[in-house]
């Protein structure tokens, strides 16, 4: 059975991410909202439950009268027709000693038995179930005097069904929620309407950059907004680099097919002719020699990478001892001493192949000049942004370098002195990269040493 290959889910749009985080916090938003004031709508709704029936008691309250016999007489008005409508959920009861009770038309039918005597100033305000329903029942107990001035105490109680609260509670609840949902739609219309217009720079860049991939553009030429500017500058350098780079390589391999032009021709012009085996032997030889040169010098020219947009940073510390074990090598016979001077942590703002042909040909210069010591000091400056640039001095105590001699022997294939070996191309390398880095060279006489010292300024990438 083959083991079908997951199939990759496309990564949310930005303006998908921003509408989904924006919704759900709109809605959890919006449900606290609705939750809390449910909770105080509910309050409400009870504290005005508790003082309606309390008011209904008080008015029952001032019509009762005590007779002169101590008698209790009813109110023969209602503070609400409800009360004289029989089921109507509202309902009035007052209770005294000696059995005395008196309900209002409204209980007709209803068990109030659970409605008990309070003493004088008390009040109650409680729910209680009974075999109807659920009722919320306010009671308050007094003590009446009679023109006798005989005191009776009895107990006022008020009673409201739940059906009714809950109607008020759930009429509020149905306006909320659909006051709650249009304003949902309307923030969250409101809210892909600015995503959409806070994202217009974006697609901008996106378009612009189809028009350079078409080459109807050189550069992302804007304008664009303060925190894309970092952004786009960046890309700019990019395609600049590319551009750069790829030219090189073309400018290289026109070269490097131009160089061996001649060459070959010498070759096939010797294949052709009757020469005899030695000389013929001799000839190719030195072609292949002078073929050998160009196709190092070119490949050199080419290994000169620049510096990229998005770089990575090398330790000089490391690299500069391997380079230096094997230059003792290669110079063994000359007993050549190299110090080094390089501070902790220091590096190179860019790739190691650009810093291995650097600070190599530098090296390999001093210890080619030197007679017996050559210093190589690194160390971090000009820090922007937590990065560092890179000083890198190479020193030796050989002739050193007449100021008249300088611009010359940085141009390519000119070589200090003729009887050394070389191609005289390495310091042009290094010209190169500097240049590539946006960095400085500088060549001047050694205080310390007495030969030449060549100053390499990088700054941070």
């Amino acid at each position: 059975m083959d083991n079908a290959s997951p199939i990759k889910r496309r990564p949310l749009s930005l303006a998908a991410r921003a509408a989904l985080a924006t919704g759900f916090a709109l809605a959890a938003f919006l449900g606290l909202t609705g939750l809390a004031q449910n909770k105080a709508n509910y309050a409400s709704e009870l504290s005005a439950m508790h003082d309606r029936l309390h008011n209904y008691a008080i008015a029952y309250i001032t019509g009762t009268d005590i007779t002169r016999a101590g008698k209790v007489t009813t109110p023969d008005s209602q503070p609400n027709p409800d009360f004289s409508r029989p089921g109507s959920g509202l309902y009035a009861i007052i209770v005294g000693n000696e059995g005395f009770r008196w309900e209002s038309s409204s209980a007709l039918g209803r068990d109030f038995d659970f409605v008990r005597m309070l003493a004088p100033g008390e009040t109650a305000f409680e729910p209680v179930e009974t075999r109807s329903g659920k009722l919320y029942v306010f009671s308050y107990g007094v003590s009446l005097d009679s023109t006798e001035k005989r005191s009776v105490p009895l107990t006022f109680a008020v009673a409201q069904t739940e059906d009714q609260f809950e109607r008020q509670v759930a009429t509020y609840r149905r306006t909320q929620f659909l006051w709650l949902a249009m304003l949902g739609m309307m923030l969250m219309l409101l809210q892909l309407f600015l995503l959409r217009w806070s994202l217009l720079p974006l697609r901008r860049v996106s378009s612009d950059l189809a028009h350079i991939e078409r080459g109807a553009r050189d550069h992302l030429d804007g304008p664009y907004p303060m925190e894309l500017t970092v952004l786009t500058k960046r890309l700019n350098a990019f395609i600049d680099s590319e551009r750069e780079q790829r030219t090189r390589y073309r400018d290289t391999l026109a070269d490097l097919a131009h160089s061996l032009k001649t060459p070959l021709a010498v070759v096939r012009s010797q294949l052709e002719n009757d020469a005899d085996a030695r000389s013929l032997r001799g000839d190719i030889l030195e072609q292949v020699r002078k073929m050998d040169e160009l196709v190092a010098y070119q490949l050199s020219r080419a290994a000169t990478s620049g510096r990229r947009t998005i770089a990575s940073v090398e330790p000089i510390a490391g690299h500069a001892e391997d380079l230096v074990q094997s230059l003792e090598k290669v110079y063994a016979a000359k007993n050549v001493l190299c110090e080094f001077e390089i501070e902790e942590g220091v590096t190179f703002p860019g790739e190691q192949g650009d810093l291995l042909e650097l600070m190599g040909n530098l090296v390999e210069n001093a210890f080619k000049w030197a007679s017996h010591r050559v210093l190589l000091t690194a160390r971090s400056v000009a820090k922007v942004r937590g990065r560092a640039g890179l000083e890198l001095i190479v020193e030796d105590d050989g002739p050193g370098i007449p100021d008249d001699k300088i611009d010359l022997i940085l141009q390519r294939g000119v070589r200090g002195d003729e009887r050394v070996q070389g191609h005289g191309i390495g310091l042009s390398i290094v010209q190169d990269i500097v240049k590539a880095y946006q960095g400085e060279l500088h060549v001047d006489h050694s205080e310390e040493l007495g030969g030449a010292r060549f100053s390499v300024r990088i700054p941070p990438a």
